[in-house]
C-alpha cells in the first residue's frame, strides 16, 4: 500500500511515468474479472484500456481512506457496467486457455479439470449480472466481504445475500442436471 500511494503522488505530482507500475500491477486481476463478465477477449481488452484511462483521470479522487485495490476495481466495474448499459453487451461464451492452467503430464487431470472449469463458467454464466459480478470478485478476485461492499456500493448484509442466493442457484442448476460440484456443497 505504502508503494501505491507513492506511485500515487508521483503520478499527481506530474511523473505520467508513475502510472506504468499501477497498470502492470493491476492489469491482469482486472482483465480477469472484466473477462469474465464480458465473455469476450476483445471487449474485456478494450474495457481495460478505458477502465486505466478513466481510473488516471479519477487519481485525485482516491481518498486513501480504503484500500487503492478497491478503488480501483469500483472505478473499473462502474465504467463496465455504464458501457454494459449503453452498448448492450451480449454476453458469449468463451474457452479458457488451459493449457497454462493445468499440469499436461497426466490427460486424465487434464480432461477433469477442463471439463470442471467449463462447468463452472456456464454455471456462472447463468447467473443475473449483479450476482455474477459479486461470485467473481470473491472467489476469482479474492476480494472480502467488506471490499466487494465498498466496491459495488451495496451493504454488506446484501453482498452476503447475493453470494448466497448465487451459490444456491448454481447447486440447485447442478442438482437439477444431476451432477455434483464439490466447491458448491452447501458446507462451503
Amino acid at each position: 500500500m505504502e508503494e501505491e500511494l507513492q506511485w500515487i503522488h508521483e503520478v499527481l505530482s506530474g511523473n505520467k511515468q508513475a502510472y506504468a507500475h499501477i497498470i502492470n500491477k493491476y492489469k491482469n486481476q482486472l482483465y480477469a474479472t472484466i473477462l469474465r463478465m464480458t465473455k469476450n477477449p476483445q471487449n474485456a481488452q478494450d474495457l481495460v484500456q478505458e477502465a486505466f484511462i478513466k481510473v488516471y483521470h479519477q487519481l485525485d479522487k482516491y481518498d486513501e481512506k480504503g484500500s487503492f485495490a478497491g478503488w480501483i476495481y469500483r472505478v473499473a466495474i462502474n465504467h463496465c457496467m455504464d458501457e454494459f448499459r449503453k452498448k448492450s453487451y451480449k454476453m458469449k461464451q468463451v474457452e479458457m486457455n488451459e493449457e497454462k492452467v493445468v499440469n499436461t503430464n497426466y490427460p486424465e487431470i487434464i480432461f477433469l479439470k477442463k471439463e470442471k472449469s467449463r462447468q463452472l463458467e456456464r454455471l456462472i454464466a447463468t447467473l443475473p449480472e449483479d450476482e455474477r459480478m459479486i461470485i467473481l470478485l470473491r472467489y476469482v478476485n479474492e476480494l472480502s466481504y467488506n471490499e466487494i461492499s465498498e466496491l459495488v456500493e451495496v451493504p454488506l448484509s446484501d453482498i452476503r445475500n447475493k453470494l448466497h442466493r448465487a451459490k444456491k442457484k448454481m447447486r440447485d442448476t447442478i442438482k437439477r442436471e444431476g451432477g455434483y460440484f464439490y466447491e458448491l456443497s452447501e458446507g462451503r
